[in-house]
């Protein structure tokens, strides 16, 4: 039966802070009283995580637990998240809640008042962040964000807040072509979706740096890049032109 609102997290052995998280996205729907589900897409955890997510699936009906079977990465855990959600209106969530949840307010306002897609962003508004990253990490951020802006023509300032909202017509549009499927996946669901013509509003919203995370500035931002240079050969081939099940088969 379809909802209102659909809330992925993705989740990889977020078993000690995981709790915490659920427990401040239950609080906000019902002070809301939306009709909502809160999916958890759990990665192969080698934690308790599925177990939390499972008792508190109890208590919640409203929960439901998804699982990769083993670890795909991030991007993989959204897609499967969106693809399986019955909402007409549908948010990603890191696990620590860098954003507050509190926050998808204006991104669902952003989807109501017309876009298909609205993203959070760091740095529409950096007075918003709480605690910004080290300045290394937002070097390598910046340089990033002028890689896009030169290979995809990604002119957002922000492509990488894990905060991101989508109608269910658009998450119907982007989702099954979407190929990455670790840290690079942000970018591509954004090229996808101008591709498709899908109106995309960049938004403001609250931040905070959370400690813990299992980014390496170095190591994955190089990874990221060469992601984005397969968007473009993808894009480059006509791999986005394929039909959704044939690209499940490759």
């Amino acid at each position: 039966m379809a909802t209102t609102y659909s809330i992925i997290i993705p989740a990889y052995n977020e078993n000690k802070r995981l709790g915490a998280t659920l427990e401040q996205v239950f609080a906000f729907i019902l002070s809301r009283q939306w009709d909502a589900e809160v999916i958890v897409v759990d990665d192969g955890s080698r934690d308790q995580t599925p177990a939390l997510v499972r008792g508190y699936a109890r208590q919640h009906p409203e929960l439901r637990l998804l699982e990769n079977g083993r670890n795909r990465g991030k991007g993989y855990s959204v897609r499967h998240g969106m693809l399986e959600a019955s909402g007409e209106l549908l948010l990603f969530s890191d696990a620590d809640l860098a954003s507050p949840i509190e926050e998808s307010a204006k991104l669902f306002a952003a989807l109501e008042a017309g876009a298909d897609i609205a993203i959070g962003s760091r740095w529409l508004r950096p007075e918003l962040q709480k605690k910004r990253q080290s300045p290394l990490r937002q070097l390598y951020g910046r340089m990033f964000n002028l890689a896009l802006r030169i290979l995809l023509r990604l002119d957002f300032k922000d492509t990488q807040c894990g905060f991101k909202a989508f109608t269910r017509r658009a998450s119907r549009m982007v989702f099954p072509s979407q190929r990455i499927e670790r840290w690079g996946f942000d970018p591509e669901i954004l090229f996808l979706a101008r591709r498709s013509g899908l109106k995309i509003r960049e938004v403001p919203v609250a931040w905070s740096h959370v400690a813990g995370t299992r980014i390496s500035p170095l190591r994955d931002g190089l990874r990221m890049f060469g992601e984005v240079l397969k968007i473009r050969w993808n894009a480059f081939s006509g791999r986005y032109s394929l039909p959704a099940e044939e690209q499940a088969r490759e």
